[in-house]
């Protein structure tokens, strides 16, 4: 097995910068960085669903590149957000729910107070999902409207500022609209949307709260569940994921047939309403004459499961989990690349990286990504070939662990268990992750190489696990 040791690669110190895209001395570009919650990759139209009503995202696609391996590194939105703002893993950041709030310093090296810094205008609308120090937000933003849906106290319908109930989804669109219609062409600029949708509303027995404009798509159509969501599947797991709280909101949405359906249609909706905002925010950059100098990338946080093996949620590491969306839409790069799909393994750190390269400033040692740059212009790079993934939430029902993903196998251990408890799958020949390979003896070399590489990835990001980590 190829080891390339990515973490340690910090952007520009040890990889180099990536010369922009357009002429030397050109006006730098403006930035649109829009993202979604709990949104799996495949639940867009550009990436090969049938179903789902996403043309304005597709229409990114095809006039970008698509990257149809992304992934998150912990799967749980405050930490990911965390890991998307500053560039670094979730040991180092140390962010995530119940911690304290993110420190001023820490924010000063976010990817948007380095861009401000930088000189561009900076925007920020809707989900911010992690807290900072209360005098953080002016140094990152020029323009800052942070709204979120999560529950019944933060509901997806409430009252704008003209006094109308709207959902939210509309209401973030007004505001990215304000924000775009607000910018000078003498100032580049950089505007993040952080959607709510599709994440649900937790404590709603309806969960998926979708704008009921939408109500009549996908009423005739049946959603199928995935192929490994019978009873038998779940049977096969061990008893602490059975009981984790992967099973317990599994009983919120997916416990029935018809409840399958109700609710995915309820998060089809929400990523359709995501789809109207985001033709809104095209059609504006257009409008104001800002898109032919405009870099759009799309993403998610992390993703969903959404039945298979009688689970649904966040936090563990199987694939519906950690995989989610990546776009790039660059007007400047070539026509020959509109369209592309590209294979190799992008992370969610890769995206402060990019946008700062983007901008032509510079990347500071702590952010563990690389610039996507040299992937958008169809380059030939050396690429990492495996990631380090973690999951350290204090909470009972969720149980912790750490693994590796390579292109063809997964490893996973549940590090807190006695004994360790550890997954090895063979991805090629098992997409759904049901055959745990473990104790397989061919595979006995692999699984100790695994093991190493584990070991290794995480003691460069801060080492074993240490309550209050």
């Amino acid at each position: 097995m190829t080891r390339r040791t990515f973490l340690g690669a910090t952007g520009s110190a040890v990889y180099g910068r990536t010369e922009a895209l357009g002429q030397a001395g050109s006006r730098p570009p403006n930035i649109v960085f829009l993202m979604t919650d709990n949104h799996r990759w495949n639940l867009l139209g550009c990436a090969g669903n049938d179903i789902i009503q996403t043309p304005n995202i597709d229409r990114l696609a095809e006039r970008g590149v698509q990257f149809s391996n992304t992934f998150c590194t912990t799967s749980i939105c405050a930490a990911t957000r965390a890991s998307i703002l500053t560039g670094e893993y979730r040991r180092e950041h140390r962010y995530t729910f119940t911690m304290p709030p993110m420190s001023v310093q820490r924010m000063d090296r976010s990817y948007p107070a380095l861009l401000k810094a930088g000189g561009y205008r900076t925007g920020f609308v809707g989900k911010l999902g992690v807290e900072v120090d209360p005098r953080a937000p002016a140094r990152m933003f020029d323009f800052y409207r942070r709204r979120i849906a999560s529950s019944t106290r933060n509901p997806y319908y409430r009252r704008a500022v003209d006094g109308t109930v709207k959902h939210l989804t509309e209401i973030n669109g007004d505001d990215a609209v304000e924000f775009i219609r607000t910018s000078s062409a003498d100032q580049p600029f950089c505007l993040s949307v952080s959607f709510s949708a599709p994440h649900p509303e937790d404590d709603n027995i309806e969960q998926y709260i979708y704008d009921k404009s939408h109500e009549d798509l996908y009423r005739d159509t049946v959603i199928p569940p995935p192929p490994v969501a019978d009873d038998g599947y779940f049977r096969q797991l061990p008893g602490f994921i059975q009981v984790s709280m992967n099973r317990q909101r599994w009983f919120r949405r997916f416990d029935t047939p018809q409840k399958y359906q109700i609710m995915m249609k309820g998060m089809y909706r929400l990523i359709t309403g995501v789809d109207v905002q985001v033709g809104r925010i095209v059609a504006e950059l257009e409008r104001q004459g800002f898109a032919d100098n405009t870099v759009v990338i799309f993403t998610g946080d992390n993703g969903i499961m959404i039945g298979e093996q009688g689970l649904t949620g966040i936090w563990l590491m199987y694939e519906g989990s950690i995989r989610k969306p990546l776009i790039v839409a660059d007007p400047r790069i070539d026509r020959s690349r509109h369209g592309s799909v590209v294979e190799q393994m992008a992370l969610s750190f890769d995206c402060p990286v990019t946008m700062l390269d983007l901008a032509n400033l510079p990347v500071p040692g702590q952010m563990r990504g690389r610039s996507l740059v040299p992937l958008l212009r169809g380059e030939n790079v050396d690429w990492r070939d495996d990631f380090f993934y973690e999951h350290l939430y204090e909470r009972e029902t969720i149980p912790k662990s750490e693994g590796v993903r390579t292109e063809k196998f997964k490893y996973v251990r549940y590090f807190e268990r006695n004994p360790v408890f550890e997954q090895l799958f063979d991805l090629e020949a098992d997409p759904d992750e049901v055959s745990n390979l473990v104790d397989e003896p061919t595979l006995a070399p692999v699984l100790h190489a695994l093991r190493a590489r584990c070991d290794e990835l995480r003691d460069s990001v801060g080492g074993p696990y240490v309550r209050g980590m």
